[in-house]
């Protein structure tokens, strides 16, 4: 399983991939799309993927997807 979130870290947006932060200094909304971009090449290579992303106000929503076909 592939995991990417979105979170709001030191007053810039971050995007993490497994836990490592790849992209940061981004809008929300840029962020956003960059790991729903992420996570969509790697539903497309078969993976599992885990997506995390952090709300203006704090909260988190979380979508699983992906995954071999059966």
């Amino acid at each position: 399983m592939v995991q990417y979130a979105v979170t709001l870290k030191d007053g810039d947006w971050t995007v993490f991939s497994d836990g490592q932060a790849i992209e940061h200094g981004l809008s929300r909304s840029a962020a956003v799309q960059m790991a729903k971009d992420l996570a969509f090449e790697a539903e497309e290579r078969g993976d599992e993927v885990e997506l995390l992303i952090q709300s203006y106000y704090g909260a988190l929503s979380r979508r699983l997807t992906g995954g071999p076909d059966l």
